[in-house]
């Protein structure tokens, strides 16, 4: 009698999760967190219906040689090369496509000065699966970056 309980129990669990269709929110990538390197903090925030990220924490913020914050001295326009690092606008323009995906982004890397096409995928609620690419997406890279509690 028990066993059939229990399999009766096990069965209905079964069957509620196995209909059960999660939710998606659009928002679960907005906070701060520790980029693939793990040498800086980035906080993705929204405006609009659209997502953007900034660089709010640096390992090492200031340059070892001069001692002054690091600046962008890898960006391909000379005007743009004294920008502090620490606070830079790095993501744009990503649009949340549905099942935890936000896509037709692009993302600077400070480390080489150049802007990449981007699209993000929360693998959990604590994962954020980031790639940037050229042209296509087979043709990227992908950082895993972790929520900063």
């Amino acid at each position: 009698m028990k066993t059939l309980r229990t399999l009766a129990y096990s069965l209905t669990l079964l069957i509620t999760f196995c209909g059960f269709t999660p939710t998606f929110d659009p928002d679960a990538v907005l906070g701060t967190w520790l980029n693939g390197t793990r040498r800086g903090h980035v906080q993705i925030y929204k405006q609009g219906d659209a997502y953007y990220g900034k660089i709010v924490w640096l390992r090492e913020p200031n340059d070892p040689q001069t001692g002054k914050p690091k600046t962008d001295r890898k960006n391909s326009l000379a005007v743009l090369r004294n920008r502090p690092i620490l606070g830079l606008d790095v993501m744009k323009g990503f649009m949340y496509d549905g099942k935890n995906v936000w896509e037709d982004g692009k993302i600077y890397n400070p480390e080489d000065g150049k802007e990449y096409s981007c699209k993000m995928t929360m693998r959990t609620p604590n994962i954020l699966d980031v790639r940037g690419y050229i042209g296509i997406s087979l043709l990227g890279n992908t950082q895993t970056w972790t929520r900063v509690k």
